[in-house]
């Protein structure tokens, strides 16, 4: 026990519900561009969506950055504390992750049926409707983004187990990670 006080928690944002069907809309109309800008702009809200939570997460909810003032530039170079990684980047390239992150925080939804978030993850992982993310929150001042490099069969062994599934499963999922030929 170290005796600093940490957080972790979970999020899933979407500006995505109806862009779909405008979009689609946009493209049986033969406005390929509008269509295109739709879904760009859908994305791009979501993602302001999961940056301006995460401030309010540092600022005001967990309150420990409560007189935070970065400038744009600083925002985007990520000079905040704390971290917001997803699963199927390089920090969590398991996507099967999304899973766990949705039971916690959206226990409604399921495969294929969204929950109260209006999202919902297909059978391959995607989230629906594309404009979503999702992810965790960590807190602690020295966590920092890193990518995941080559996983050696013990240490996807030692995964699998504590997943309780197959290793075929955990393999699939972690194909570009593995360092080794299965």
């Amino acid at each position: 026990d170290s005796g600093i006080t940490d957080y972790v928690g979970g999020f899933i944002t979407t500006a995505g519900i109806g862009a779909e069907e405008v979009a689609k809309a946009y493209q049986e109309a033969g406005d390929d561009y509008n269509s295109i800008m739709v879904k760009a702009l859908a994305d791009r809200l979501a993602e302001a969506c999961a940056e301006w939570l995460h401030k309010e997460v540092r600022t005001t909810y967990w309150g420990y950055e409560p007189d935070e003032a970065l400038s744009n530039e600083e925002l985007i170079k990520e000079a905040y504390k704390g971290i917001r990684p997803a699963p199927g980047y390089p920090a969590c390239p398991d996507h099967t992750e999304k899973k766990t992150l949705f039971t916690l925080l959206d226990p409604a939804a399921e495969f294929n049926k969204a929950g109260d978030s209006g999202v919902f993850l297909t059978e391959h992982y995607a989230m629906f409707p594309a404009a979503a993310v999702s992810g965790w929150y960590f807190a602690h001042p020295q966590a920092q983004y890193f990518a995941v490099g080559k996983i050696d069969k013990d240490q996807v062994e030692s995964y699998t187990a504590r997943k309780k599934q197959d290793l075929n499963v955990s393999e699939r999922w972690l194909a570009p990670n593995l360092g080794y030929d299965n």
